[in-house]
């Protein structure tokens, strides 16, 4: 059995439906579904339990696991990275996971959890996952909780028997629940209907024209594609990037949309809100050789490719992905 935590959020579903690509169904999910519409995203998928968040966290203190798990795919966390309350975020992010990570060890059961690439800050230190985690300078609460655990896991004396993946700008289907945390691309899919157009920030420095700030954008189908990979090969651990290896600008992300949906560019550029101007990442790019030289060939979809399939499969008729469409 496959334990996949946050598994109605966007990452953790999406690993569920390639599980399911993959022939597997014996799975056990974990998640919180309160309120929020995430629930779709587990409507087309095929797993054997749901647990709730909570009843899941007695679960592992009481020692009542069931017998057969072999891999706990911890994709769990508050992921707004523009979260305010510290404690939440430490509660969840780093408290969660400390105890998911000290019964799979005891257990001798794999581990894969999800960091971020917003541990590296401004990215003043570069993107590298092979440097040493002290040097890195995390610019908001969300990528300090992230830190704290992967420093957590050095500091166990684990690195070497687990697997952390700091995932850069991930788009793609399943996303629709995450309301201002979702993908330009999804956010502005709907805009481009309504008026024509799509709003990026301007650029507030004098090195970066207005819309020529830089993310590594990567498809959500590849990410899931290196979680299972790696969730199949325990001789690979260590802390990893996911992404392309590539930054693309807000520009090239609003051509690719506007090409997808066969419309001529229309970009108008507004104002950054104050709030975000001091902690605002003008260039993100991960470096992948840690990854490929641990021998992971998938490769990555181009930005125009993962858009086309993005806005042709899933928002054209906002359909989630499906245990049953597997392309």
């Amino acid at each position: 059995m496959i334990v996949v935590t946050g598994a109605a959020g966007f990452i953790g579903s999406a690993f569920v439906w390639k599980c399911n690509t993959e022939g597997i169904r014996d799975l056990l999910l974990v998640d919180s579904l309160k309120h929020s519409d995430k629930w779709k995203n587990l409507v087309g998928l095929d797993y054997l339990e749901f647990v709730q968040k909570d009843d899941f966290l007695d679960m592992i203190i009481d020692e009542s696991m069931p017998e057969n798990v072999t891999a706990i795919v911890h994709m769990g966390a508050c992921s707004a990275t523009t979260e305010t309350d510290g404690d939440y975020l430490l509660t969840n992010n780093y408290r969660y996971s400390q105890l998911l990570l000290e019964w799979c060890i005891k257990s001798d059961v794999r581990f894969i959890y999800a960091s971020s690439a917003a541990t590296y800050g401004d990215g003043a230190n570069g993107f590298s996952d092979e440097d040493a985690l002290e040097c890195l300078r995390p610019i908001n609460r969300y990528g300090y909780s992230k830190h704290l655990f992967d420093r957590y896991v050095k500091r166990l004396g684990v690195d070497d028997k687990v697997v952390g993946l700091k995932f850069f700008n991930v788009f793609g289907p399943n996303e629709y629940h995450k309301e201002s945390m979702r993908s330009v691309i999804c956010k502005s899919y709907q805009h481009i209907l309504d008026h024509g157009d799509i709003r990026l920030f301007k650029s507030h420095r004098t090195d970066y024209s207005d819309g020529e700030q830089a993310r590594d954008f990567v498809y959500v189908k590849d990410c899931v594609s290196v979680i299972f990979w790696l969730m199949t090969r325990p001789d690979v651990n260590g802390l990893f990037n996911v992404g392309t290896g590539q930054a693309r600008t807000w520009n090239d992300v609003a051509h690719a949309l506007f090409a997808a949906m066969n419309k001529p560019p229309n970009i108008h550029y507004v104002d950054m809100p104050q709030d975000i101007q001091s902690h605002y990442q003008y260039f993100t790019q991960a470096s992948i050789t840690k990854l490929t030289a641990a021998g992971y060939d998938g490769g990555f979809m181009t930005l125009e490719d993962a858009t086309l399939d993005y806005v042709r499969s899933y928002l054209l008729d906002h359909s989630y992905l499906d245990s049953l469409k597997t392309d």
